[in-house]
């Protein structure tokens, strides 16, 4: 049976990428090479100033936004307990607890927002890239800010990313939201002086509808998930930040110790600017993998396919309805799909009924809290070392199941941190 047909019986796949290709550390990829993640970091250098000052929960890492990269034995300990037979470590990277955004998409999305912000202080002269940034701090340059709109498409993480640190600076900001997005991240971006406009449709509609009305505002700006290179490289810088945390961990990254990273995934620019970013730093050592739930794979659709965004989920027959709100999405990035085409080791699907159940192991065993769609990661590690699992083909050819007890697995966290404590019913179960 094709990947196709158990993607239309809603069955839980692993899907091998057969043109994943050889890589080096600094190759380029589609055309895009490392100094593009380089520029991107480079920018967030700049703002620091500035961060530190707007937001005083970076202060202390002067305004550093990054989040911490976890050992999480005691979930390892409960996944070999069910049959995981993990033989390697096991890493939770923290992105639910980022600062600003509390989700991954901290770092494309507020990347973004910085472009725009530097690109209309520069034009109006008052800013050079050789200033203190923390100048921006002022009502002089809300009052410039004001001026203009920033809009985006978003089921809820992207839309807090942007919307917070837009409003922050002193942008008008409208944030187009699916029907899939908590009431709780609508309401906290509303008391943060956002305008929210919701749909009753899906995150394509969302996009399609806040891209139309910025269009008809020559003083707006639409920032598009599905085709923005300032998102996509914001995204990427997690690969160095990881690296630097590797390295301070003491943790080798070769041939002979493989890198695994799961990355939950909606549209696919955070999970894809990470895997850019991560295939930057290592090469062929790294194997990245994407999670998507049953009900919305899109970007596993769009790929094993070959159709890329010219397909969505809804064509054959799924409704991209999940708990996993941030990956409730039924078409993917066609950008996305590009730059990932000889890069991204697979993906897989999972059910529903499993994230709850990672989310309480996760919360009971280590204490740390992420929503449901962060849990996604942990189907694949969960099967990777697993008999009879299909994962066993991928390791055989690439000539690593001699060194999967040299490992590291890194589950990539990617939401919740700001959800209110009346939010977390799902830890009751």
């Amino acid at each position: 049976m094709s990947v196709i047909d158990c993607l239309k019986k809603k069955e839980e796949v692993l899907w091998l990428n057969p043109d994943l290709s050889h890589v080096e550390p600094h190759d380029k990829i589609e055309g895009y090479g490392f100094v593009y993640m380089k520029a991107a970091q480079n920018r967030f250098m700049r703002f620091l100033p500035y961060i530190a000052s707007a937001f005083p929960e970076t202060a202390e890492k002067k305004g550093v936004i990054e989040s911490a990269l976890l050992p999480i034995s005691k979930m390892k300990e409960y996944l070999n307990e069910q049959g995981a037979g993990i033989t390697g470590s096991v890493y939770l990277k923290d992105d639910a607890h980022m600062p600003i955004a509390g989700s991954v998409k901290a770092r494309g999305g507020i990347h973004e927002v910085l472009c725009i912000a530097e690109s209309i202080g520069q034009q109006a002269g008052m800013l050079h890239p050789t200033d203190n940034y923390g100048k921006i701090d002022s009502e002089e340059f809300r009052d410039l800010y004001g001026q203009y709109t920033i809009q985006v498409g978003s089921t809820g993480n992207l839309g807090l990313s942007i919307g917070r640190t837009a409003a922050k600076l002193g942008f008008k900001v409208i944030v187009h939201m699916s029907s899939d997005a908590k009431e709780w991240k609508k309401d906290l971006l509303r008391k943060e002086g956002v305008t929210v406009k919701e749909y009753d449709g899906d995150y394509s509609q969302a996009v399609a509808k806040g891209r139309e009305e910025s269009d008809a505002n020559e003083k707006s700006f639409f920032i598009d998930d599905e085709n923005s290179k300032d998102l996509f490289f914001g995204y990427s810088t997690a690969g160095m930040r990881l690296t630097v945390q590797l390295r301070k961990l003491g943790i080798p990254v070769d041939k002979k110790h493989p890198l695994f990273v799961y990355l939950p995934c909606g549209v696919g620019g955070a999970p894809g600017g990470i895997t850019f970013g991560l295939k930057q730093m290592f090469g062929d050592n790294v194997h990245c993998f994407f999670a998507e739930p049953v009900e919305a794979p899109c970007v596993t659709l769009g790929m094993a396919s070959g159709q890329g965004n010219e397909i969505s989920v809804q064509d054959i027959g799924l409704s991209g309805k999940t708990i996993a709100d941030g990956l409730a999405v039924g078409r993917p990035s066609g950008l996305v799909c590009q730059m990932m085409k000889g890069i991204l080791s697979g993906s897989y699907t999972v059910n529903d009924e499993k994230l709850p159940v990672y989310q309480k192991e996760l919360w009971e065993k280590e204490e740390i809290f992420i929503e449901p769609s962060a849990c996604a990661g942990f189907a694949g590690v969960a099967q990777i070392e697993k008999a009879n699992s299909g994962w066993e083909e991928y390791l055989k050819e690439h000539d690593l199941l001699d060194s999967m007890y040299q490992a590291t697995h890194v589950i990539w966290a990617t939401g919740g941190g700001l959800m209110p404590e009346e939010e977390r019913g799902l830890l009751s179960i």
